[in-house]
């Protein structure tokens, strides 16, 4: 049993087998892993390709000059065709089968490539490269709107989208370079090509090798992912954008209603600008990058350390954002991503020492990181599937066209700033256009991030000062509300005790309700059971579920929302090991069940009952009867998460059992939740054995 259905979501106690078990439910789509291995070879392709065509390009031309722009030249001609034809990629996208349109891109990047090393020309080889990119602008975008139709649920986008990126710039940059270097190294050692041409042949045929990749993408695409083709797979409730009916509307039509639902969609608005904000900060930080580090007087090094600790902040950023978006919302997560990058920024503009400009610019790798993978999630799961190859497009021409931007005219403005040298505390500090530039940048982010955080923040009930504390806490705790647990394997103690434990909560501040667990609602569970004639385990825990999600969101939620304590017996865990120890059903998918039916809502805190089932002696084999089993799953959550539970001695009556869970949470409460706290000891007029349980000194709430 995992230690997962115990935790709240984005609990840190098994953080690490949460994230391995969301990687490894998307791998077993057998569509989406092959995708997956596609983009693989895609990505090698595209690295080897900017290697490759550099050294062809160099091997071209005796000229010097011409040979140091030859980088220039490539990076250029394969980046100038995403400025000026991704919308239409885009388009190509929504209108086409994305299964053919992947196919003929890499089918022309095969074809392009194959001829810039059969016409061994520079100029072709700059023409061909353009129209390689030209390619690329068609084959990404379909590619990236296909992905969410390939997975199972919406919510697995943003676990496709970091498996993506860690393919896309970690494994395939590492095979690009190595393969770029053994290819052109191995002549070397085993003379294939003999004569003085030997560097160019070379350079021919590692660009040829490039071409051949593209043409292994197209065969599998083709032939092994046929699920490319599907459309509109997810249609989800709480999509942002509705397209209209396109089958009969234009190209120009097209393109222009892409844009019009830009401008009339919040979500999408505040998206692009937001992007717009980071990346023009981006852009600021690439283009002074050089001039800043020479500034910190820290030697040539520093500009080394600098990359290193941006790209480690970007990868951090994109491994950590899901467990962010687990505790914010990605439509809050994408502003606050951006204005935190900023600042970030702005600390790197005004540091006067190396450390601190590294922690700065580790911190913008980080919430860039944490900004781009929301994002292309919240593209994935909440644009619809008619318009979402365009304003994937978009996104990528914005940010190709902002970063190109900025990187050739900060330094220009760089340059206008004369160089001085001042002392802060005590340090040499050289001044010069880099900083006031890298200030303009986090300006200009600071803005777009207010502004998309504006648009798309769907919480305005919530402060976002409480909501982002609450999610950067390693324990997360409710902004409003604060949920009570009680669990244990005998249903009647943990009804005894949650009233209990709620009658000694109202001598605290806040209001309490107690809250019964659906299940145990006989006459409400038996009738949807009998009605429907359910008798597998499964149908039953669906019917239990559906119930459990009604009571949640008719009654536990709006009582927290409110600002209530909830009392909640039996609330996830008890149903959970039951099903899995006795019913034998699997805790993956229980565990699915559970977040869907309740909206991924866990207890802030859980009180264990631990106690021997029927009196059994405590060293009764846990295998011999089914009420051990779940307790023994039980105390294994309880044990996974203890910043969680609170595990209380039940043997005993339950006066002394109350007593315990009393004394236990006070304890508890203590510096964390000290409201929750009764001022003054109630006393308890009726032995607790005998509490009624519809009193009205002990309100429930019951699914009627």
């Amino acid at each position: 049993m995992r230690s997962v259905p115990g935790a709240g979501p984005g609990a840190s106690s098994g953080a690490e087998a949460s994230t391995i078990n969301r990687v490894r439910r998307v791998l077993a789509i057998k569509p989406f892993r092959r995708l997956w291995g596609v983009t693989y070879l895609c990505s090698v392709a595209d690295w080897l390709n900017i290697l490759a065509l550099t050294g062809l390009a160099t091997k071209l031309t005796d000229n010097y000059f011409a040979q140091n722009f030859a980088f220039v030249g490539v990076v250029l001609t394969g980046l100038a065709p995403g400025l000026l034809f991704a919308p239409v990629g885009g388009l190509l996208a929504d209108r086409f089968d994305r299964r053919k349109v992947m196919v003929v891109a890499d089918l022309l990047r095969c074809g392009f490539l194959l001829s810039i090393a059969i016409v061994s020309a520079p100029w072709w080889l700059l023409v061909g490269n353009f129209l390689v990119g030209s390619a690329a602008s068609m084959w990404i975008p379909s590619k990236e709107a296909a992905v969410p139709n390939l997975l199972r649920r919406p919510d697995q986008v943003e676990t496709a989208n970091q498996l993506g990126m860690v393919m896309t710039y970690g494994l395939a940059v590492i095979t690009a370079a190595g393969a770029n270097a053994i290819l052109t190294g191995v002549n070397t050692t085993f003379h294939f090509f003999p004569n003085d041409d030997a560097s160019l042949s070379i350079a021919k045929l590692v660009v040829m090798i490039t071409g051949l990749l593209y043409l292994a993408s197209a065969i599998l695409i083709a032939t092994r992912i046929p699920e490319l083709s599907l459309r509109n797979v997810h249609e989800l409730p709480e999509q942002k954008v509705k397209a209209a009916d396109e089958e009969k509307v234009g190209v120009g039509q097209m393109i222009a209603d892409g844009f019009r639902f830009i401008r009339s969609t919040p979500l999408v608005r505040g998206l692009l600008v937001g992007a717009f904000g980071a990346f023009a900060a981006g852009g600021a930080v690439i283009g002074s990058a050089k001039p800043y580090s020479s500034s910190l007087l820290a030697g040539d090094s520093a500009f080394n350390l600098l990359v290193l600790a941006v790209f480690l902040g970007l990868a951090t950023g994109m491994a950590t954002a899901p467990k962010l978006a687990r505790r914010l919302a990605h439509d809050r997560l994408f502003g606050i991503s951006i204005i935190a990058a900023a600042l970030s920024l702005l600390v790197v503009a005004l540091s006067p020492h190396l450390t601190i400009a590294l922690v700065g610019v580790f911190f913008v790798g980080i919430w860039a990181g944490t900004a781009f993978l929301t994002g292309v999630t919240i593209i994935g799961s909440r644009v619809e599937d008619a318009i979402r190859g365009r304003i994937n497009a978009i996104y990528q021409l914005m940010m190709k066209l902002v970063l190109f931007g900025t990187t050739v005219t900060v330094p220009l403005l760089v340059g206008l700033v004369h160089q001085r040298n001042v002392s802060v505390w005590g340090n040499e500090l050289r001044i010069d256009g880099t900083r006031p530039v890298m200030l303009g940048g986090a300006a200009i982010a600071l803005v777009a991030g207010l502004f998309a955080y504006r648009q798309m923040d769907d919480k305005r009930t919530e402060p976002i000062l409480s909501d982002l504390r609450n999610a950067l806490r390693r324990t997360p705790r409710r902004v409003n509300g604060f949920l009570i647990a009680v669990e244990g394997t005998t249903a009647i103690n943990t009804a005894i005790q949650a009233v209990n434990l709620a009658d000694w909560l109202r001598g605290g501040t806040r209001p309490v309700v107690v809250a019964s667990d659906p299940a145990l609602d006989d006459k409400r569970l038996a009738a949807l059971v009998s009605g429907a004639s359910l008798t597998g385990a499964r149908a039953q825990a669906l019917a239990a579920a559906a119930v459990r999600a009604d009571i949640v969101e008719r009654h536990v939620q709006p009582a927290l929302d409110a600002g209530s304590v909830v009392v909640m017996e039996r609330f996830v865990d008890s149903p959970l090991a039951h099903l899995s120890a006795v019913a034998g059903l699997d805790s993956d998918e229980l565990e699915g069940l559970a977040d869907w039916a309740t909206g991924r809502l866990r207890p802030d805190l859980t009180v264990l009952l631990d106690s021997a089932p029927n009196g059994a002696p405590r060293d009764k084999s846990a295998t011999l009867n089914d009420q051990w089993r779940v307790q023994h799953l039980l105390t294994e959550m309880a044990e996974a998460d203890p910043e969680r539970y609170v595990v209380i001695d039940a043997d005993g009556t339950d006066a002394e059992v109350a007593e315990r869970i009393r004394t236990a949470l006070r304890a508890v409460f203590v510096g964390r939740q000290a409201s929750l706290a009764p001022t003054t000891e109630k006393p308890v007029t009726l032995p607790l054995e005998t509490l009624p349980i519809d009193t009205p000194e002990a309100p429930r709430v019951e699914a009627k």
